[in-house]
């Protein structure tokens, strides 16, 4: 995505949207009935299906592994990709197990384990499958999203959510006045603008910075590749806003999950 397509001060993006809007969001709760908790989730063409099974005991490598570890849970995640999901309406010829979706399996067992109390889960395993059924930008992002409210259709307390959001800079060399509160860049990417010659970071907000932007503690910051090269101070100003971001689609998700509560107990 050309820098000329989209004005970081206020113009509309390929899509529509401006800088700092979401794509539209829709969730549902509770679809897979054989799981403990499932949830599948929508951000704009990006689809992705979490279902979450457990806590039970640890089974095979694991159960080997946990035998003489007891202090602790463990979380096993698989991140699969549906060989349909490309946006560009190619094939993909493994759903998982090369390096992308290997790579994605253990970024997002480090975001779970963040928000899980598994020291509550002694010699106990939690198993949450991906599945990407259509990719069209920040997959990784919808991905914690939706695996974060799969934990919570299965009744497994954590500590807060985690928050994805991708955030791309289409031109890393354009200057930046210094004036912005937000950061820079444009939130939640689709495949266009996270495929373009700019800089994009996937940021995924843990308790500790989920209402407070400034605090540093329980950030991941996943560089999913770039074009230019990025400046250091561009970096932070790029987190900021990303932050921005992860707050206002936790208000959205904890809204659905809200009303998907009361739809439940109110008879």
């Amino acid at each position: 995505m050309d820098s000329d397509q989209v004005d970081d001060q206020g113009g509309l993006r390929a899509d529509g949207r401006r800088p700092l809007e979401l794509r539209q969001i829709n969730v549902r709760l509770g679809i897979f009935g054989q799981a403990d908790g499932s949830a599948y989730l929508e951000q704009g063409k990006t689809k992705i299906l979490a279902t979450v099974y457990g806590p039970h005991q640890p089974r095979g490598a694991a159960a080997r592994n946990t035998a003489n570890k007891s202090t602790k849970g463990i979380v096993n995640c698989q991140y699969s990709m549906a060989v349909f999901c490309l946006s560009s309406g190619e094939r993909k010829k493994r759903p998982r197990g090369d390096r992308k979706t290997q790579e994605r399996s253990i970024q997002l067992r480090h975001a779970m384990e963040a928000i899980l109390n598994l020291e509550h889960f002694p010699r106990s395993q939690i198993d949450i499958f991906i599945e990407v059924l259509q990719a069209d930008g920040s997959d990784y992002c919808v991905a914690v999203n939706a695996a974060t409210l799969g934990l919570i259709d299965a009744g497994i307390p954590i500590k807060d959510y985690a928050i994805g959001c991708t955030i791309a800079l289409p031109d890393a060399s354009a200057a930046c006045d210094g004036e912005e509160n937000l950061g820079i860049g444009i939130l939640d990417v689709n495949n266009l603008e996270e495929t373009g010659s700019g800089v994009t970071l996937s940021v995924v907000a843990l308790p500790e910075t989920i209402n407070e932007l400034t605090k540093e503690p329980g950030l991941i910051v996943v560089a999913q590749g770039s074009g230019q090269r990025l400046h250091l101070s561009r970096l932070e100003a790029m987190k900021l806003r990303a932050l921005y971001g992860c707050r206002n689609i936790k208000t959205i998700l904890d809204r659905a999950v809200r009303h998907h509560l009361t739809n439940i107990y109110v008879y």
